[in-house]
């Protein structure tokens, strides 16, 4: 009896190293079974685009509308919309590359 995990024991073409329909020849580093998580990152994409962007303009108007000697001081909610305007320029940027990718891999797959 073979003392060897189960992954090991199943043969693998480098073609197809654990992906369906095989797209790009392994290299050797990643481990056999390895898939990405292009759907995960989607939804998240999704999820938090619109929330960041809702966050930066609140952000930004309450930083507009705040009093000189208010709190939290304009110079902090000017920092908050700034982050949040650069976490929705991130997840913009992964949701345009996740469907990027998913077109081309259904224009590959047709």
């Amino acid at each position: 009896m073979s003392h060897e995990p189960r992954e090991r024991t199943r043969r693998q073409t480098r073609a197809r190293s654990g992906m369906i329909g095989g797209r790009y020849p392994r290299t050797g580093t990643e481990p056999v079974t390895a898939r990405s998580a292009v759907h995960l990152r989607l939804l998240l994409s999704g999820v938090f685009l619109p929330l960041f962007a809702g966050a930066a303009v609140l952000f930004g108007v309450w930083a507009a509308h705040s009093r000189p000697d208010g709190s939290p001081d304009r110079g902090a909610l000017l920092t908050l919309a700034s982050l949040c305007a650069a976490v929705t320029l991130v997840a913009a940027l992964d949701l345009l590359a996740v469907v990027r990718r998913l077109r081309r891999e259904r224009s590959a797959r047709q």
